[in-house]
């Protein structure tokens, strides 16, 4: 049994209670494909379809699947997804796993949601642009349209005292079960030397030492590329090198998460795409270089760059957990262990440092010219929100009264 199951009967009955939970579970405790399968029968659910939104294409459709299989059925009957270009759902489908930017145009096209009854946000510590702009919406479909939608925000790690108050002093349910234990490895990187060569060397000594796959958090395509050829010259022969990352194609980023052949191991070079709700066969292990690639709007340029920053607190904590998915696993990080307690706590907001000229886009559509109308975690900086109308109005998106015009819907479509 997994640990969330423990916990399930009290997110049941505070959904018929009221229309609002978070859920809280640690990594590997199950809460992705559990908790939907759990409200798939209760009598508020009955004739409607449960939403599972995923951050990323690749974790939907390994959700997906997982769900499908523990049902005995294919992905595409009652469990089906929804992402950028692909789609498997069928006339039976009651459960849809969608990534954030579908589910925006799902709210956008029909906001009352009609036969949907209940949007659950899985991994909702990301906060991503697309996941506080979906709950921004869903919560306001709630209070004016949809009064009887159940909404849920998941997550490993979560401040879920200011999401609990965002939505209404909703019920927090505390999973504290983990699967499997992970010990931790220490390695700090040695001033001036190359990231690859560093990685590189921690993942020879982590599977020299242990046994089983190795999963390698990069913070971008570049870094992975470099760590790849380093370990391809110097890893045992034994030892697939499989890159993981978003712009791959769905067969390569299946390749990466299949186990691997029998007598064979395998070092998985992923960026933040592996953090959440993914189950990588085999793997054991996991070497996090801490750090991760940010975008940064800078709104006296209009530009957005990415950044490379040290990952934060819950985000290790994330990546540590893929190594304890199936079977007790070690962490090896690439910091001292002191340094841990001096990451941020949580990820910073995408929504303080995007560009948000799409997301002003959307609410236009939304009908909404004030974003103080909503219900944000945090609000859009004033600033970038500017910065956005005003780009928006230069390409004749919106009117002079901030309204959409006909060319701002077919932009915004």
């Amino acid at each position: 049994m997994l640990p969330v199951e423990q916990v399930l009967p009290q997110l049941r009955a505070a959904l018929v209670a009221r229309t609002e939970a978070v859920l809280v579970a640690p990594p590997g405790a199950g809460k992705t494909t559990r908790a939907p399968l759990a409200l798939l029968e209760e009598p508020w659910a009955q004739g409607g379809k449960i939403i599972l939104l995923s951050p990323r294409r690749i974790a939907a459709r390994a959700a997906a699947a997982r769900m499908a299989s523990e049902r005995g059925e294919r992905v595409g009957e009652t469990i089906g997804y929804r992402v950028r270009l692909d789609s498997k759902v069928g006339p039976k489908t009651r459960i849809e796993v969608v990534t954030e930017g579908v589910f925006t145009r799902m709210i956008l096209d029909d906001p009352e949601l009609a036969g949907i009854a209940a949007v659950l946000f899985d991994e909702f510590h990301e906060r991503s642009l697309e996941g506080d702009l979906g709950l921004a919406l869903a919560r306001d479909a709630q209070n004016g349209l949809r009064p009887d939608l159940r909404l849920v925000v998941m997550s490993a790690t979560l401040d879920a005292a200011r999401v609990a108050a965002l939505l209404g002093d909703a019920p927090v349910i505390v999973s504290e079960g983990r699967m499997f234990s992970v010990s931790h490895a220490y390695r700090p990187r040695l001033a001036g030397a190359r990231l690859e060569d560093e990685v590189g060397a921690a993942v020879r000594a982590a599977m020299a030492a242990e046994g089983g796959s190795a999963l390698v958090f990069l913070p971008g395509v570049r870094e992975i590329e470099r760590t790849a050829e380093v370990l391809r010259a110097t890893l045992d022969p034994s030892i697939d090198v499989r890159p993981l990352y978003g712009a791959m194609s769905p067969a390569d980023q299946d390749a990466a998460i299949a186990p691997p052949p029998p007598g064979r191991r395998k070092a998985v070079l992923a960026t933040s795409i592996a953090e959440t709700s993914l189950t990588i066969e085999g793997v054991r292990i996991v070497v996090d270089a801490g750090l991760a690639r940010r975008p940064r709007f800078e709104p006296a340029l209009g530009l957005s760059r990415l950044e490379t920053v040290r990952a934060s607190q819950a985000a290790v904590t994330q990546r540590a957990g893929r190594a304890g998915r199936l079977e007790p696993g070690v962490c090896w990080r690439l910091w001292s262990e002191g340094e841990t307690r001096a990451l941020p706590a949580f990820e910073r907001a995408d929504i303080l440092d995007a560009d948000l000229s799409g997301l002003a886009l959307d609410l236009a559509a939304w009908g909404v010219s004030d974003p103080a109308t909503m219900a944000w975690l945090d609000p859009p900086p004033k600033p970038a929100w500017n910065e956005a109308l005003g780009l928006l109005a230069r390409i004749g998106a919106l009117d002079d009264a901030g309204r959409l015009t006909p060319h701002g819907a077919a932009v915004a479509r």
